[in-house]
């Protein structure tokens, strides 16, 4: 099995389930010149990561990777109770995670994209990271009381752990969030994570 990734993308999240399964694997850095690379093309022409290569099936798009390796990997656990209703109410945080926080960064890492004058721009940025603090607040008050998002640990956790590392490096506001702030020094602790992140990052954690 091959992951391919560059750092400071959401492949993150993937590279942690990965060594949470203990599955073996490999995992192959790209920059995003390598991206658009005709090799890499070929396994997803949209010229993005995560990219996941299992035998002769190639699975892109995060959320797909991660309820894959859910799948494949029972064992671990990584998909809620395994119930109906528990994987559903993972797939709720994967949701919003994916569909609502994740596109919110868009503004802050390109706001040059969305308006060329630069002061506009600035404004959109602002405005992006006041959307993404909304959601870290409705994170905050899901993780009152808990270590995870869902009842126990799962695939929607390091997805928001790679949200939270995005916070930091745009500055947006988290000031308050302790229950934020407790997830994200667990998540750094973790062993998994920590493998991930020295892989990802050629530094120990």
């Amino acid at each position: 099995m091959k992951l391919y990734y560059f750092p400071g993308s959401c492949a993150l999240a993937d590279h942690v389930v990965l060594e949470w399964t203990g599955a073996p694997y490999e995992a192959i850095k790209l920059d995003r010149a390598g991206t658009k690379s005709p090799e890499f093309l070929q396994l997803n022409p949209s010229g993005a990561v995560p990219v996941l290569v299992d035998g002769d099936f190639v699975l892109t798009q995060n959320v797909a990777i991660l309820s894959y390796l859910a799948e494949l990997y029972p064992d671990a656990r990584l998909y809620g109770d395994g119930t109906p209703r528990g994987r559903a109410e993972v797939m709720r945080w994967l949701g919003i995670l994916n569909s609502d926080m994740h596109p919110a960064f868009k503004p802050i890492f390109g706001a040059a994209r969305f308006h060329p004058d630069p002061a506009v721009a600035g404004v959109l940025a602002d405005t992006a990271r006041a959307n993404v603090r909304k959601y870290l607040e409705l994170v905050d008050t899901r993780l009152r009381g808990r270590d995870w998002l869902v009842d126990g640990r799962s695939i929607a956790d390091p997805y928001l752990f790679v949200m939270l590392r995005w916070a930091r490096k745009v500055s947006v506001d988290s000031s308050g969030l302790d229950n934020v702030a407790r997830f994200f020094e667990r998540m750094q602790a973790d062993r998994g994570v920590r493998a991930a992140l020295t892989s990802q990052e050629g530094v120990q954690q």
